[in-house]
């Protein structure tokens, strides 16, 4: 019991910021530059390939609709991000932002997921330059690689992919070598995409036939290729029409789709340098995300009107629609622009992900030796060097559908479990001494018994402020709503034509799910929140992280078998990383040494707020009443004999607000904890 108490222990701590040290950076930030920087940050890839490849295996011309729903989708979770980020003081990714707020398991997997999403984010957008380039040579390379390197595994592509190895290995060594990135390179491409968009949205409306959007799949006769590039087979046809392969197969788009949508959490990080991060931040992530959705809009639109669905080339749809419709010159304009464009876009997916994986090897939640610094070009040579090694062989191996929809599966992991963990510490009782009040450790509103936390459904008893009651109530309910959020998605994903078709059970086991998922959040509502300060709150609390958690499930339930089976292969290896260093006590020593190193900077002076918590009286020996010395939590140790007091204090500039005073007989241990 007390090795699974200790695991446990281990599984849940958290990392404990300076909180005295002050930010450098300064509040210049208004709504435009954030919106601005979510525009080039999202993008990227997506413009030149989601649309046709969407369109071609899943929605046909409703791909308009399955970005629509991915942009929803991205709002919610974008939101809930911004929350989480400004629970942490300093800028930093999800996986900082879990490790100091949840806890270590929760931090690992996001940034385990988030290491995916940068490795595939490079793999993809290095396969997508290759189908660019390939399309400028008349599909040269491709058919050289199928003659001389095929693959005939089911789960592969048809042949390895030389060159997008060969250019995310460039890409990877230009980087190791400490070459910095150039904001006005970024800025310069960035207009150069959305110019881009413009001439293909224009002139595609020029070429474009409505009557592609309904075709009727009774009377199709899908002739030779004719003016069609040579290795391009029609696709499937479906029903014909707007929606050929009806909601599922918008849904399943939409889950692609979401790719398109992935960078504008760079926005949600910058709390510390917006100058009003509270309205600045949810209206740049809405702004960006709506000019982002426009655009892919406006190009699956004139896309789809120009080429029939099924004709659709899956890799470099702009430039071969423009080639169906006998205008070369589009098609030059086109294919030279994506080139700059995913060249840029390649060199942004890389420059993060040595960062996390830094950070992670850091703090000893993956192999240490990852975190080793070159003296000579200060970067993390070894983990950029394997990263990008592991993202060019993805690129050769896989097809650009099936990394995008990892990639999507990854992020969508992410953010759910971003959203659950804003709606958890909404709830949860301040860490920090945000919501401490003078509650005896044995009122009904603190610990309470089986009665009373099953009357905190409603808060019958108006309790205002957390506790560890209601802290523990609302975990248990946000549980519960996951669970039956997971079972609603898999009901109306698995089981779509027959709730289509009007089966009663399903319809009627979907009604009584939500209805229970409906409860769970009423019940929420009525619930205490935190009072802690932050610098943005996301709005209709518990609805928003609610809905979010919803979409991101029911997304990820319209993603393949094939995707499932690759992301469990990917977890399980990572999971096996990080037993390895929990059994060999790399992730123990790591956090020993920051709590150290964080222990004696808050030594040298106290902040504002001074925080005492009593321990449980597990922490003393019942055998010889000594004190156990053992550090926990977010400060330094103080040892008290057999009587102690606990006093909590918040200090203002003008002397001490007030103190409360609890008293206790057993022999225990306080603990300091500065913030």
């Amino acid at each position: 019991m007390n090795g699974f108490a200790s695991l446990l222990g281990k599984l849940t701590r958290r990392k404990v910021l300076d909180r005295s040290e002050q930010s450098e950076l300064k509040r210049v930030l208004s709504t435009l530059d954030l919106t601005l920087l979510g525009i080039g940050s999202t993008l990227g890839i997506g413009i030149y390939v989601l649309a046709g490849s969407v369109a071609k295996n899943n929605a046909g011309p409703a791909v308009v609709i399955s970005f629509l729903f991915a942009a929803v989708a991205s709002v919610l979770a974008g939101l809930c991000y911004a929350e989480f980020g400004s629970r942490v003081p300093k800028a930093g990714s999800a996986y900082v932002y879990s490790y100091v707020c949840v806890g270590e398991l929760i931090a690992f997997i996001v940034g385990w997921n988030l290491i995916m999403e940068y490795v595939i984010g490079v793999a993809s957008v290095a396969k997508g330059y290759s189908g660019y380039v390939d399309s400028l040579c008349n599909n040269s390379m491709r058919a050289l690689f199928t003659e001389y390197a095929p693959l005939h595994i089911g789960f592969l592509a048809h042949y390895v992919d030389f060159f997008a190895f060969g250019i995310t290995l460039l890409v990877t060594c230009v980087l190791a070598f400490g070459v910095k990135e150039s904001s006005l390179f970024n800025s310069i491409f960035t207009v150069l995409n959305l110019a881009v968009v413009s001439f293909v949205v224009v002139a595609g409306a020029i070429f474009a036939d409505p009557s592609n959007w309904a075709i009727d799949a009774n009377t199709v006769a899908v002739a030779s290729n004719g003016n069609w590039t040579a290795h391009e087979t029609p696709g499937k046809i479906g029903n014909g029409g707007f929606a050929p392969f009806g909601m599922a197969g918008i849904m399943k788009g939409a889950a692609t789709c979401f790719y398109g949508f992935v960078g504008f959490d760079v926005i949600a990080t910058t709390g510390e340098e917006a100058k009003n991060p509270q309205k600045a931040i949810p209206l740049a992530i809405i702004f960006s995300l709506l000019f982002i959705f426009l655009a892919y809009f406006g190009i699956s639109t004139v896309l789809t009107m120009m080429v029939p669905y099924y004709l659709q080339d899956a890799v470099a749809p702009l430039p071969e629609a423009f080639t169906y419709v006998d205008f070369p010159i589009g098609k030059w304009i086109v294919t030279i622009g994506a080139l700059f464009g995913l060249s840029t876009s390649l060199l942004g997916s890389m420059f993060p992900m040595p960062r996390v994986i830094y950070a992670m090897a850091s703090d000893g939640v993956i192999f240490k030796f990852l975190a080793k610094v070159h003296p000579r070009y200060k970067t993390p040579l070894t983990a950029t060097i394997l990263a990008g090694t592991y993202g060019g062989l993805m690129a050769a191996l896989f097809d650009l559908d099936a990394l995008i929809d990892m990639m999507s599966i990854g992020t969508l992991t992410a953010y759910t479990v971003v959203s659950i963990c804003v709606l958890v510490l909404r709830y949860r009782k301040d860490s920090e001494g945000a919501d401490d009040i003078c509650i005896p450790d044995d009122s009904p509103t603190n610990r309470g018994t089986v009665l009373s936390f099953f009357q905190q459904s409603y808060n019958n008893r108006q309790i205002t402020t957390p506790t560890v009651l209601t802290s523990l109530y609302s975990g248990w309910t946000v549980f519960a709503y996951c669970i039956l959020t997971l079972a609603f998605c898999m009901t109306a994903a698995f089981a779509s034509e027959k709730i289509a078709n009007g089966n009663p059970w399903y319809i009627i086991i979907l009604v009584l799910l939500g209805l229970l998922m409906a409860l769970c959040l009423l019940s929420l509502y009525a619930q205490p929140v935190s009072r802690a300060k932050l610098s943005f709150k996301v709005p209709f609390v518990p609805l928003i992280p609610g809905l979010s958690i919803l979409a991101n499930i029911y997304l990820i339930m319209n993603l393949t078998g094939p995707t499932w089976a690759r992301f469990g292969i990917w977890m399980l290896i990572g999971l096996v990383i990080y037993s390895i260093c929990l059994i060999f006590g790399t992730a123990d020593r790591a956090y020993a040494l920051h709590l150290h190193d964080a222990n004696s900077n808050k030594g040298r002076g106290l902040s504002r707020t001074c925080v005492f918590q009593v321990n449980t009286p597990q922490d003393v020996n019942s055998k010889t009443g000594a004190q156990k010395s053992t550090k926990t939590g977010n400060g330094s140790t103080t040892h008290f004999g057999s009587r102690a007091t606990s006093y909590s204090r918040s200090i203002e500039k003008g002397g001490s607000k007030g103190i409360s005073l609890k008293t206790f007989n057993t022999d225990t241990q306080l603990n300091s904890n500065y913030q």
